[in-house]
């Protein structure tokens, strides 16, 4: 995620500095290469800073810090320690924060572990597909160039013209952050409600129910596919918790396991020729399947602490596999 949105931040003409962990240093500290499925073509992205300890945010003044790290990384003890530097630095201070990492209600935790004000932080989340090249092998689709794509660092792909998203639970940040993302002239940022970013995180039940079929390509899945509707089941009993009040309530009565099924085959489609199953093995399946596994799990915790009963997200999390 960091990558890909200080390429379009840069483009939008803002000075990008990264904090990342020591072993990304050497990488980092030459141009990275971008293949782009949306024209098949590379792109260089070079002229950020770069810091490896958090501790040196301290005295340093930003408009905005984007938080890409997943949930479960942000809530282990490196992330916490940047959480900890992230408040201290910016505490008091008129620097926003965008929390890009995933979870349920994880706003909240954040700011009650920053001391940061309410004020200053917004949820957000890219919103093309991006993966590490050599991490990762992908089908090769009519359109791509396979010699250009084995040169690129990180390749990502557009599915719409937006290319993030940001909910407004604080509306003069979320505006500020959009106009600043838009002036890339090549990926828009979209405004959407709290409540609409929140629920989101249900939809990673279907995902794992996706897990499980092995990631057939979407427009092979049998909607009536008994794992696939415990799925929808288990994302229809997370959407009921408390934490989404009335608007969970109201999703739950609209999910269902065929219309849940088409947003991934639309999605499937206008992707290409990135491959969408394949690039959620390898994300979802893979890179932040711990984080993805965790939420679900937390939402069966919540689930039992509010007496719910929740047999379709109980069975799903069963048949997970551990490791």
């Amino acid at each position: 995620m960091g990558v890909l949105a200080g390429y379009h931040l840069k483009l939008a003409g803002a000075a990008v500095t990264f904090l990342v962990r020591p072993h990304r240093l050497e990488q980092l500290s030459r141009p990275q290469v971008l293949y782009s499925y949306d024209d098949n073509s590379l792109k260089t992205y070079s002229g950020y800073e770069l810091l490896t300890d958090p501790a040196r945010l301290a005295g340093t003044s930003f408009d905005f810090v984007v938080i890409t790290m997943d949930g479960a990384a942000l809530r282990a003890e490196a992330g916490v320690k940047v959480v900890d530097e992230i408040g201290r630095a910016f505490r008091g201070t008129s620097t926003a924060v965008i929390l890009g990492s995933v979870g349920i209600d994880l706003r909240a935790w954040f700011l009650e572990r920053s001391g940061l004000a309410g004020a200053q932080v917004i949820n957000g989340v890219m919103a093309n597909l991006a993966y590490e090249v050599p991490a990762a092998t992908m089908p090769v689709h009519p359109g791509v160039k396979p010699d250009l794509l084995a040169h690129a660092d990180y390749a990502y792909r557009h599915p719409s013209p937006v290319g993030f998203v940001v909910d407004r639970t604080v509306p003069q940040v979320a505006h500020d952050f959009a106009a600043l993302y838009d002036r890339s002239g090549v990926s828009r940022c979209s405004v959407i409600s709290p409540d609409e970013y929140k629920l989101s995180v249900a939809l990673f039940a279907t995902l794992a129910a996706w897990e499980l079929l092995d990631w057939p390509a979407a427009r092979d899945i049998n909607p009536t596919d008994e794992t696939w509707r415990l799925g929808n089941d288990a994302m229809r009993e997370f959407q009921r918790l408390s934490v989404f009040g009335s608007a969970g309530l109201v999703a739950s009565e609209q999910t269902n396991a065929e219309t849940t099924l088409e947003f991934f085959r639309q999605q499937e489609e206008s992707a290409l020729p990135l491959d969408v199953a394949a690039f959620n093995r390898y994300h979802h399946g893979g890179k932040v399947n711990g984080q993805d596994h965790g939420i679900l799990r937390e939402a069966l915790s919540r689930g039992e602490a509010e007496g719910v009963e929740m047999p379709a997200l109980r069975a799903l999390v069963a048949r997970l596999p551990k490791r």
